[in-house]
């Protein structure tokens, strides 16, 4: 299995679980900047996954780009997994950060 066949399938996974619970969600495959960039919507709760190794930088951009261009409902959440070595407690909004195994789940909260 490729990194690409891996993303695919657990895009597909989340899909099949969603409607076989009866949950409204919409999960998707795409660069991220790429797609907040373009589309629009307001949900409320998002969860992020980029990959580990993208700069802090772009966790930074991530972050922006989701409270700038208003994705989040009122009393959303947001939810950036990340590595240890990353810490987002600096941004705003920021409410809480759990820890599952070696990843980091940075909370954001309108």
């Amino acid at each position: 299995i490729t990194a690409v066949d891996a993303h695919f399938n657990c895009v597909k996974f989340i899909s099949k679980t969603a409607e076989e619970m009866e949950l409204n969600i919409n999960a998707i495959k795409s660069d991220v900047f790429k797609y907040l960039e373009k589309a629009s919507g307001s949900y409320e709760v998002i969860f992020a996954d980029p990959p580990y190794d993208i700069s802090h930088e772009d966790f930074e951009k991530l972050h922006q780009l989701i409270f700038e261009r208003e994705w989040l409902a009122e009393n959303g959440t947001l939810i950036i997994e990340h590595s240890q070595q990353t810490s987002l407690s600096h941004l705003s909004n920021f409410s809480d950060a759990r820890r599952y195994g070696s990843s980091i789940f940075s909370i954001f909260e309108m």
